[in-house]
């Protein structure tokens, strides 16, 4: 077994780019391969700014022989389907073997020398590469991210010959453009590529190059008595655009430190690539900066870190002309220009969306006991920024910005709050806001996205979601469940949802019935994603959203005292009862309806077990609706347990299928009256089981 190593070497790859590069490779070379017959013991792609880096350990030398008996059409088919059959295989008449009536090609194939196949999978791999955007160059007709230079192909430390639109393949990769040894140099397999890499000051793995950053920038602040500003998501982006990191510590105008912290931070993430610093027990932001260089600097980094302070510097002038300028116009200018901005076309304008919002908001906040003028006011100022020059400028502060200049217009802490966080939470990892308000306002906005692209039929189909309904969906439950809000979908979120888009936009008619269903089995399909990735089961969830109850926190709850019921002794047997009545049952109800009415108790040689069942019956609906009022469900499965033994005697000791008619028409009174008891904790029928 041996190993194979690839490098595609290029100008510098979009840092955005590299980490899809990396599986894309690791994907295209695995079909590849695998359909070529390879097998291997391990396969790691690398991605870098100027290179992706594929190594194979264990491949074989050459694929295997393959005996392959293909199928093809009856000895009486049509003379057509043979031809084409013959086409298929590349064989002729005489070379099938027909049994059965049934003509069969039996293939054999010798193997394939590795290095054949690889030369063959590299070829494809590049010129059906899947980059988000790709380019030409010269004379060539080859599509790459950015020019190719370089393609290293080594099988066992040899050279597999071969050439990609006239780039030839070779053993000779290049190290750092500034830093490096200045020549390229030649490698004979992985660990001497990977080590020649480094003394060229380049760090092949991605994960290296985050840590030598991580590490080089908290040493650079705490130097200072400072501490960074952890940012995961700067940090994937800058370890793409160096080869060597090397974190510097700059200073800024300490001026700058009077415009909010979200703006000079993400003015520095977004157009500079540096993390911010803070002095430790201090809130807000220190007048720092922690740029990234590509290279080792001889005095230490004084003037790369001057360089950058200055275009730092007149970054933070832009931002901070915009914070003093949109101070001037105000929330009733920025309002008026949403007329003007079209949400969708079928659902109108910004300021037609900002009126559904403020009502369903006014709706809302009896439920989260918010105060529903406060909601509403917020609702109506929440979308203002997007027409601020500072959001503009900076799109991810939307809501942030307008907290800011709501709390300068002198509009209460609930309402700012409200205007910054209504947008969360964002995606899973996001916080939850609990502030009443906020909650109200959150709910609404998510509310009248789903509502209002259901109605219009723009629901989610596959892996598709352009409007991220999925993510407002699981941002409403999470928003519910964390608060423990008692609403109901229907009635308290749907419903005001559609009488809102009634009065609005929406000029054709929408079932609101259809939309509301489909709404409700979007959700039921979030929660089970929500709870699943929790450890509950998605059965459980679809046995109690059954039952037709949209009240989301009561359906959590009784989902998780149904999963700790069934993981007893009593709660699997009990279930083991139950699907054995209602197949019982299920059979009873082909010859036509089931019997109904009060069971009989007393009768003429009526065993023991049957009237014993008949008053835990009786007993257990008691107890469990009297459980469920009280949203007691433990209790609740306390009273189901209490079934488990009369039901395993019943079934044990008594024939439901009498020939006495009166006894067969009692007993099977009997299993419906079970199975209805414990259909009203759940639809026992949707559990597995």
């Amino acid at each position: 077994m041996s190993q194979l190593l690839l490098e595609i070497f290029s100008e510098e790859i979009p840092a955005r780019m590299q980490q899809g590069a990396a599986r894309d490779l690791e994907r295209m070379a695995s079909d590849r391969l695998k359909a070529a017959g390879l097998t291997w013991d391990a396969l790691t792609t690398y991605a870098g700014p100027r290179r992706l880096t594929l190594v194979i350990d264990g491949l074989p030398a050459a694929t295997p022989d393959r005996n392959e008996e293909l199928k093809g059409p009856k000895a009486s088919a049509p003379a057509q389907a043979l031809e084409g059959f013959l086409r298929k295989t590349g064989l002729t008449q005489d070379q099938l073997v027909e049994r059965d009536g049934v003509w069969f090609a039996e293939i054999s194939s010798k193997g394939r020398a590795t290095t054949e196949v690889v030369a063959e999978s590299v070829d494809d791999i590049i010129r059906h590469f899947p980059w988000p955007k790709s380019m030409r160059w010269g004379t060539g007709t080859l599509r790459w991210v950015r020019p190719i230079k370089r393609i290293l192909a080594l099988y066992d430390g040899a050279v597999i010959p071969f050439e990609v639109d006239g780039i030839q393949s070779g053993d000779v990769t290049e190290g750092h453009r500034f830093m490096g040894a200045g020549q390229p140099f030649a490698v004979k397999d992985f660990a001497d590529y990977r080590a020649k890499l480094e003394r060229n000051f380049v760090l092949l793995d991605a994960a290296d190059r985050k840590l030598r950053i991580l590490e080089g920038a908290k040493a650079v602040c705490a130097a200072r008595g400072l501490a960074l500003v952890d940012d995961d998501g700067l940090l994937d982006e800058v370890s793409g655009l160096a080869e060597w990191p090397t974190p510097i510590l700059g200073d800024m105008d300490p001026q700058f430190l009077a415009l909010p912290p979200e703006v000079v931070q993400l003015s520095m993430k977004v157009h500079q690539k540096y993390f911010a610093v803070r002095e430790p027990g201090k809130d807000g932001l220190a007048p720092h900066f922690v740029v990234v260089a590509n290279v080792e600097a001889t005095d230490g980094g004084q003037a790369l870190a001057a360089g950058n302070a200055k275009v730092l510097s007149a970054r933070l002038s832009d931002a901070e002309f915009f914070w003093t300028e949109d101070q001037k116009v105000g929330f009733d200018a920025w309002n008026a220009k949403l007329k003007d901005v079209t949400f969708h076309a079928k659902l109108g304008t910004l300021a037609e969306r900002v009126d559904r919002i403020a009502a369903l908001a006014r709706e809302i906040a009896p439920l989260v006991g918010a105060d529903a003028a406060q909601a509403e006011q917020a609702a109506r100022l929440s979308k203002a920024d997007l027409a601020s020059g500072m959001v503009g400028e900076f799109p991810e502060l939307q809501g942030i910005m307008g907290g800011y200049y709501a709390r300068l217009a002198g509009q209460p802490d609930a309402v700012a709050d409200a205007i910054r966080d209504h947008y969360k939470p964002q995606g899973p990892g996001d916080t939850v806001p609990t502030a009443p308000v906020t909650v109200a306002v959150a709910m609404a906005e998510k509310l009248d996205t789903l509502v209002g692209f259901f109605a219009i039929d723009e629901k989610p189909t596959g892996s598709k979601d352009p409007y991220a309904l999925r993510r407002a969906a699981l941002g409403v439950i999470r928003l519910v469940l964390e608060n423990g809000a008692r609403v109901g979908l229907r009635r308290d979120a749907f419903s005001p949802a559609m009488a809102a888009l009634e009065k609005g936009h929406i000029q054709r008619a929408v079932d609101k019935l259809a939309v509301e269903t489909e709404l409700s089995a979007f959700f039921a399909d979030r929660l089970t994603v929500l709870l699943r990735d929790k450890g509950q089961r998605h059965d459980l969830v679809a046995a109690v959203f059954a039952l037709g109850d949209d009240d989301l926190v009561r359906i959590v709850r009784r989902v998780e005292a149904l999963a700790a019921f069934l993981a007893t002794d009593d709660g699997a047997n009990l279930l083991a009862g139950y699907k054995r009545a209602a197949q019982l049952l299920k059979a009873e109800e082909k010859k036509g309806p089931l019997p109904e009415g009060a069971v009989a108790t007393g009768l003429p040689n009526q065993p023991a077990e049957e009237t014993a069942l008949a008053f835990a019956a009786a007993a257990a609906a008691s107890a469990v609706d009297a459980a469920l009022e009280a949203e007691d469900f433990a209790a609740a499965m306390t009273a189901l347990a209490a079934l488990r033994g009369p039901v395993d005697a019943f079934f044990t000791a008594v024939m439901v299928n009498s020939d006495v008619a009166e006894e067969r028409e009692n007993r099977l009174k009997l299993l419906v009256q079970v199975r209805g008891v414990m259909n009203r904790v759940a639809d026992f029928g949707q559990i597995a089981g």
